[in-house]
């Protein structure tokens, strides 16, 4: 059973190139970004560690720590950074699960349960399926779910874009439209009567159909 939005993020305890951590506690009050790799030293997931180190600032700004997690051991990781530092321009900047005894791997249900043996004979082929991106809210719980194939470089703009629409929605009643981006007009939630919104928004709002309620994003 795939993990869904809205359930609770498996919480584990792991070896990472910044020393042990236990999930749940390492994320604490802020949104996490949990994005996996099959195997280190493969061509796109170098390009995707570069871009996701120059992009860090980014996440800072928006309360989102990033943790990578490739089925090898740290010590594979640390010399793999010298290659991304030394082709991207920029080093990972964020830790690296070593996920050798795939547990976290299966934890997340990238890897079948049954997935056993030496995570040093494996190849990229063989942990395909590990390439999510899961974002974490601070409750804990899992707010979207990406899955590309190895041949696919992930947009770090378009997990970007979605995780200013995740704490935006969080914060306020509203939910953002077809390729919305910070600054666009919203949507006014279903959950919200109109009664309601005509409290929210005494301005009024847009509506092009009865459901389709269009304001300016709140501040």
């Amino acid at each position: 059973m795939t993990l869904q939005i809205g359930a609770v993020a498996p919480d584990f305890e792991a070896e990472t190139t910044e020393g042990k951590i236990k999930f749940h506690d390492w994320i604490g009050d802020h949104w996490a970004l949990l994005f996996s790799h099959p195997k280190d030293f493969t061509p796109v997931c170098t390009t995707e560690l570069g871009a996701l180190a120059r992009l860090k600032p980014e996440f800072d700004k928006r309360g989102v720590k990033l943790i990578g997690l490739s089925v090898d051991p740290v010590d594979k990781h640390a010399k793999w950074s010298e290659d991304i530092k030394e082709t991207q321009g920029a080093a990972p900047n964020y830790p690296l699960i070593g996920d050798t005894d795939f547990n976290v791997s299966k934890l997340y249900d990238m890897l079948p349960a049954a997935t056993s043996g030496d995570a040093n004979v494996r190849t990229a082929a063989d942990n395909q399926t590990v390439r999510n991106v899961f974002v974490i809210g601070p409750d804990k719980k899992i707010k979207l779910v990406l899955v590309y194939p190895m041949t696919t470089g992930r947009n770090f703009q378009e997990i970007l874009r979605v995780i200013d629409s995740l704490q935006l929605t969080a914060k306020h009643r509203v939910a953002t439209p077809a390729d919305w981006k910070q600054g666009d007009d919203v949507i006014i939630a279903g959950s919200v009567s109109d009664d309601e919104a005509k409290t929210i928004y005494p301005q009024g709002w847009k509506a092009p159909k009865p459901y389709l309620r269009i304001v300016p994003q709140p501040k």
